[in-house]
Formats: C-alpha cells, sequence, structure tokens
C-alpha cells in the first residue's frame, strides 16, 4: 500500500477510518498507542424542519479535534509513557488508562450535556458515553494529551509539574461557537506524574463535580464538570499524611474549561530558556482567548498581563464574595483566563474568620482566606517575570506600574460586591466603613458568613429599626449579641435612606440575587463523600440540584438542613491536598 502524507495531528483519525499507523507519512506519532476509536452506533435525530444535529441520543456525529493544539506546537517527541523530564514542547501525546473493574457512572451535569456539547441528556445511558468519560475509548479526531507546564508552589519553584493524572482529550467547539476544551481528571499516569499513580479518589472527585458546578450557578468563572464516575479499582491514599494509608475507589471527572493554559504554563518555558515556544504560546492564546488584542499589536503582551491583572483581581474579589478559599493558590493552579480551576481542598467558611485555612496540609496558613488577594498578586508577580524576557524597558516599565495598580482593582471590585450584598445604591465615602465595621462584628462573634448576609437580605427594615431579630435568622442573632450591633445597624438603616427611589421590598429582592442562600459547604460535601463510599449517590444527586439554584429557597434543601447552623461535628472536618 502507498504510503498516505497526512497531517499526523489527524493521525489516528485517519487510522480509525482503517488505514494502519504504519501506513502515514510521517509516521502516526502514537504508534504503538493508538486504542480503538469510539463505537458509533447511535444515530443522530432526523433532520427534518426545525430539527437540528445538536441534541442526539448518541455520539454518532459528534465529534472532537485536537488539531488546534497539536499543529501549533511541537509535541513531545517521547511516545513512551514513563515519568521524565520533557523539554521543548507543550504537550505529549498520552492515552488514558481504563479502569480495570466495572465503572459506574454517578453524576453528570445535564447542563453542560445539552448546553455546552450539544448532546441530549439520554446519552448518559449509552455504553459509547460510559467508555468516553471514563477513558476507555478516544473519540475520532482527538489525540489525547498531556500539558507541560511548572510552577510556584507554597512560594518555592518547584520545576516542572504538569498533568500528572489528567487527559486533554479534545477540543470541542459548540453551536454557540464556543470553543471548550475537554479533560478527564484521574484517568492514569503521564509523563508528569512525579510519584503519583495518576488516579483521584471518589471523595475529592465529588467534591471537584459538586463545587464546580455550584460555582458557576454562583456566577463565578470557573471549570465546568461534565460527569463524574467511580470504579472499583483499588487506590492507595495517605490522606492527612500521617502514615495511615488506607483504600480507596478511584474516580474520574470530566471537566471542561475554554482553556487549561496556567501561570506555570508560561513559567517553564522561561525557566528553561525556550523563549521562541513561550512567544508562539503567548501568541496562541491571545488569538484563542483574548480577542480584544490585536496578534499583530506590538504591546500585545503588555495588553495581555494587564488584562490577566485585571480579571486575577475580580476573580479573587468574587471568591471573597462568597466566602471562597481555594486552598492551594499555586501558580499552576492560577488560570490565565482567570477563572477557578484545579478544585482541591477548598472550603466555604462557615463562620467568618480572615484566618480560615480549609487545606490542613497549608501548616503555615499561606493560602488563608484573607490572604488569597496577597497571593494573587505573588502569582501575578510571578507572571510578569516570566514575561519580561519578551517585553522592552519600556514595556517592563508599564507592567510593573500596570501591577501596582493591583490592589486598588482588587480593592474597587471587593467594595463593589459587598456594597451589592449590604443593598446599598450608588458611592457613598463611608460605605467602606460600614462594610469593615460588619465584617469586623462578624469576627468577634464568630457569626456566619453565608446565612448573615442572607439573613440580611430577608429581614424587613422595620424588623432591623426595633433589633426585633426572629428567631429562624440564627446568624443575625448571633450577631445581635455583639455590644455595636446596634450602632451598625443605625447606621446601615442611615445609608440605606440614601437608595434614591428605592423600597425596601426592592432591596430585599435585589440582595437575594447576590446572597446565596446555600454553598457548598465542608459538611454537605463529607456527608455526600460519605454516603457516596457506600454507593448512595441520593446526596451527591440532591445537592448537586440544589447548588444549581443557591439564590432561591428550597423545600429539599432547608429539610436537608442545608440553611441551618453547621453541626457540631463539622468542627473536626478536615480536608487535605490528598486525592
Amino acid at each position: 500500500m502507498p504510503r498516505l502524507r497526512v497531517p499526523w495531528a489527524v493521525a489516528c483519525f485517519v487510522w480509525a477510518c482503517g488505514v494502519g499507523c504504519g501506513d502515514l507519512d510521517p509516521p502516526c506519532p502514537s504508534w504503538g498507542l493508538c486504542r480503538a476509536p469510539l463505537a458509533l452506533n447511535a444515530s443522530p435525530p432526523g433532520q427534518g424542519c426545525g430539527e437540528t444535529w445538536w441534541g442526539a441520543a448518541g455520539l454518532g456525529l459528534w465529534g472532537l479535534s485536537s488539531a488546534s493544539l497539536v499543529d501549533s506546537f511541537p509535541i513531545d517527541p517521547i511516545q513512551e509513557n514513563y515519568v521524565r523530564n520533557v523539554r521543548n514542547c507543550i504537550f505529549s501525546v498520552v492515552y488514558p488508562t481504563p479502569f480495570k473493574s466495572k465503572v459506574l457512572l454517578v453524576a453528570v451535569s445535564e447542563d453542560v450535556i445539552e448546553n455546552t456539547l450539544d448532546l441530549h441528556i439520554s446519552v448518559q445511558g449509552t455504553s459509547d458515553f460510559l467508555q468516553f468519560v471514563s477513558g476507555g475509548k478516544v473519540i475520532l479526531g482527538s489525540v489525547p494529551l498531556a500539558h507541560r507546564y511548572g510552577g510556584h508552589q507554597f512560594g518555592s519553584w518547584a520545576g516542572q509539574l504538569g498533568d500528572g493524572r489528567a487527559h486533554l482529550i479534545g477540543v470541542y467547539t459548540n453551536r454557540h461557537g464556543e470553543r471548550w476544551e475537554l479533560q478527564l481528571k484521574g484517568s492514569g499516569k503521564t509523563p508528569y506524574s512525579r510519584n503519583g499513580d495518576g488516579r483521584a479518589v471518589l471523595r475529592s472527585s465529588v467534591r471537584e463535580f459538586l463545587c464546580s458546578e455550584a460555582m458557576h450557578y454562583l456566577g463565578i468563572p470557573t471549570s465546568r464538570a461534565a460527569s463524574l464516575v467511580v470504579s472499583d479499582d483499588e487506590v492507595w491514599r495517605d490522606q492527612f499524611y500521617n502514615g495511615n494509608i488506607k483504600k480507596e475507589r478511584g474516580a474520574i471527572v470530566l471537566r471542561l474549561a475554554k482553556s487549561w493554559f496556567r501561570i506555570g504554563s508560561l513559567e517553564i518555558l522561561a525557566h528553561s530558556g525556550e523563549l521562541d515556544l513561550q512567544r508562539r504560546l503567548l501568541d496562541f492564546i491571545i488569538q484563542e482567548h483574548f480577542p480584544l488584542i490585536a496578534v499583530n499589536d506590538s504591546d500585545r503582551y503588555l495588553e495581555f498581563f494587564s488584562t490577566v491583572v485585571s480579571e486575577t483581581a475580580n476573580l479573587i474579589a468574587l471568591w471573597m464574595s462568597v466566602g471562597f478559599a481555594h486552598g492551594v493558590c499555586n501558580t499552576d493552579n492560577f488560570s490565565l483566563l482567570s477563572i477557578t480551576i484545579d478544585y482541591g481542598p477548598f472550603g466555604f467558611m462557615d463562620s467568618y474568620d480572615p484566618n480560615f485555612v480549609p487545606n490542613t496540609s497549608d501548616d503555615e496558613g499561606r493560602y488563608k482566606i484573607g490572604n488569597q488577594a496577597n497571593v494573587g498578586l505573588f502569582n501575578l508577580n510571578k507572571l510578569l517575570q516570566a514575561l519580561k524576557p519578551l517585553l522592552d524597558p519600556r514595556q517592563k516599565q508599564l507592567a510593573s506600574q500596570v501591577l501596582e495598580g493591583y490592589g486598588q482593582r482588587y480593592y474597587t471590585r471587593f467594595t463593589e460586591l459587598f456594597r451589592a450584598k449590604l443593598g446599598l445604591l450608588g458611592d457613598d465615602e463611608d460605605d467602606n466603613y460600614l462594610i469593615a465595621f460588619l465584617l469586623k462584628l462578624m469576627e468577634d462573634r464568630r457569626a456566619d458568613f453565608t446565612m448573615t448576609f442572607r439573613e440580611l437580605s430577608e429581614i424587613t427594615e422595620d424588623q432591623l429599626k426595633e433589633l426585633h431579630i426572629p428567631e429562624e435568622f440564627w446568624a443575625l442573632q448571633d450577631l445581635g449579641k455583639h455590644k455595636l450591633f446596634s450602632e451598625w445597624v443605625s447606621m446601615y438603616l442611615l445609608r440605606l435612606e440614601h437608595n434614591k427611589g428605592d423600597t425596601d421590598i426592592k432591596r430585599r429582592k435585589r440582595m437575594t440575587a447576590v446572597n446565596p442562600r446555600y454553598v457548598l459547604r465542608n459538611w454537605m460535601a463529607e456527608s455526600a463523600v460519605q454516603k457516596a463510599n457506600l454507593n448512595d449517590f441520593s446526596e451527591v444527586h440532591l445537592l448537586q440540584q440544589i447548588l444549581q439554584h443557591p439564590f432561591r429557597r428550597q423545600e429539599a434543601a432547608e429539610k436537608a438542613g442545608y440553611s441551618l447552623r453547621p453541626p457540631a461535628w463539622a468542627k473536626d472536618l478536615k480536608v487535605s491536598c490528598s486525592s
């Protein structure tokens, strides 16, 4: 048979149609790694009047492509899957490792399946879908990749890191023209696995699936989660690094993001002196994800940095507005698109405490919730250091000035968000004091963060004037025991009088739209995890349903106690980096 000249980026697609890897010129880079493509045995819906191909109940006409990534950058020339130091590339071609035992589909996001991936929710019942989301099969046109990156971890340069247990299985452009990168997490070893086994366990996978979707419905930029599967494969973990190794079950989350590039993606290239490749990657990121920046603009890297600084400040202010602590704010976990990624030992704080540390592995409290803005500045400074070799002296000076403005940008956005949380209209010079005063009272009384703001959204002005706090407003009752509470209430009510054209009903409606009644508290996630370990996924499903409407009072959530005082046992909960 004559050798076919075909771009190797689509080699596996061609091979899947019946051409062997050995018949390609150049040879398929995945030689020896190609697996059978996903069986496509479902037919798309009819093309009658008003019908379109999306919403298909199967994967018949649905496809992924890796071409935009593998055709844009040099790929790791070594195809063997073993841990090593990798250079002069952005990705390594590596296939997921399927589970050996039976796989169970635990949960899916109907919104992601139907509105992002253009599939009908019934696809979850097909064997093709189960094999796809568990890493057992690949889609035609997909070349699974592991991304090479580095990063500063807990303040120190950690060198090469990379996707040690994740596989980017393709890019999908949906009917809205949105480009989404699909990634399996927990899908096996890669060249970047270091000492890891390439797996994720059920407890951490449940938390990531639930929280990424919960953050989306809170209106916070985030990666999404499409599905969660669990196997009976044994995964051994020392959860709290105390020598107590336990057997757990392996799980995989199919997650999506517009891009998985992070600050560490650029850092590794700068540290390795691969400046041409760094410039190539930057130009690709700008062209694909920063449409307001002209790719031929000589100041494009400066504009890129300025945008990332502004959007990072915005993201962290949003985290603070809902009491969210990421837990591991390393540069390899900070997205260049300023979205929330890499959910690990995160936590929504219960009692307001600026020193809240969700990660028990963070002994020094580097990533406590009150330090997240400072850590953002540290990470952005590391990004600037990585960019400096590509900037001229003028651009370096301007970039430094941009970074100096980060604090003000964060402070401004933080104030805007908390002003909205208190229902304040307009801009009053005393608003910052009013906000700070309240937070100090909350800190002194260890008042519940989420419910204090929610109950302020529900209580009437008349009740506040009389200092009559209904019994069901337990968080405000706690706060009301502070000796300065009445003074704050007087200031607050006086400020509300400055809301021109406002009414108490409008205020409460406005505030309930920005102050959630339900967030994924650690005790709620832990309860779901404990049941899931016993093959009871009812609370996973309940939380998934509740957290899609965090601002709406829901009977099922009230019955489950999700708006009540956290149970006493929740104070002893611990979450670590081990997952």
